[in-house]
């Protein structure tokens, strides 16, 4: 089981295939997303990756997540998220993950906070009929109707579909397909609409009605284990490294 991504939606829009057929995609935009910590066996009893994404002024950061930040030696980030992964996923800390984690072609599950449309009535929410428009009704056209018993039980069950607050809850869309990632500008493209708002982030993961596809890589600063016969892959730039932190400096411009 692989790691997930956390995205920002960055909004719709439409591109064509070869046969000119087109296709709605909703882009999804990655920038900066680093491993924060790992979970282990030994120390917590489940494995697992927490990534950040975004940066966020060290002002706007209380205490408590400052040192954690500052532990994991990366800036400190807007959207923080765990991901269930296998003891061979585990990444190191510090390591940037990169759009080629997924591939064109792949089923995605997407999961978002979706748009809050404030308080609204049981037609609009639950998608109810109404009542007859004629023949002794009035005023009462958009009303809900009975919601309990007479005597037996005599009160109104818990979870009844009535009034209330509509949207601004988690949903995950499933099945999702992947059809286009671009490397250079970090998007990737997903065929239909996902939850949430233009701006929110959304967090991305293989799907679990589907296999994993074949060509699908392992994430950037994976750890490889050492062989005899192999050399495990240098990861360059997986370590974001702080603007005040020591460097070195050549003898003819230390002056």
């Amino acid at each position: 089981m692989r790691t997930g991504m956390i995205a920002q939606k960055e909004g719709m829009t439409r591109i064509f295939d070869e046969d000119g057929h087109q296709i709605p995609v909703t882009i999804l935009k990655v920038v900066g997303c680093q491993v924060v910590s790992v979970r282990t066996d030994e120390t917590d009893g489940y494995t697992a990756v927490q990534l950040g994404v975004g940066v966020r002024k060290a002002n706007r950061t209380n205490k408590a997540q400052r040192g954690h930040f500052a532990k994991a030696k990366v800036a400190p980030k807007q959207k923080v998220a765990e991901f269930r992964v296998t003891q061979d996923n585990l990444l190191e800390v510090g390591a940037e993950l990169s759009v080629k984690h997924f591939v064109s072609g792949q089923y995605v599950d997407v999961i978002g906070t979706t748009k809050g449309k404030g308080f609204q009535g049981g037609i609009k929410r639950h998608n109810f009929g109404g009542m007859r428009a004629t023949h002794g009704v009035s005023v009462s056209h958009r009303a809900l109707g009975a919601t309990g018993q007479c005597q037996d039980p005599g009160r109104v069950f818990k979870g009844k579909k009535m009034a209330g607050q509509m949207g601004n809850v988690r949903q995950t869309t499933q099945s999702l397909k992947i059809v286009g990632v671009d490397e250079a500008e970090g998007l990737i493209l997903i065929k239909g609409a996902v939850p949430g708002a233009n701006k929110g982030w959304v967090l991305i993961q293989d799907a679990e009605k589907y296999d994993v596809a074949k060509d699908a890589p392992f994430p950037a600063g994976l750890k490889i284990a050492n062989t005899p016969d192999e050399t495990p892959a240098v990861v360059e730039d997986a370590v974001e490294i702080p603007a005040d932190a020591p460097t070195d400096t050549p003898a003819e411009n230390k002056e």
